[in-house]
């Protein structure tokens, strides 16, 4: 989804490297918590996921860096 700015604050937990066009972010804001994708190049395109409790969205978070999610 495009981001929504819903929050004024919003805390990342943990980042991929920094060296990459993809960047993730593992973030919470509100007491829930989002991954939120950024493509970096010519245009640079944001994009989170829906907000949810942290136990579900830190299980998404390892397996979209373990290659079963994109």
């Amino acid at each position: 989804m495009k981001p929504t700015n819903r929050s004024d604050r919003v805390r990342v937990h943990r980042h991929t490297c920094e060296c990459k066009a993809t960047i993730y972010e593992l973030c919470s804001a509100g007491g829930l918590w989002f991954i939120r994708r950024t493509k970096r190049g010519k245009k640079m395109e944001i994009r989170e996921t829906e907000r949810l409790v942290a136990a579900r969205m830190k299980g998404l978070w390892v397996r979209l860096l373990s290659g079963e999610v994109r």
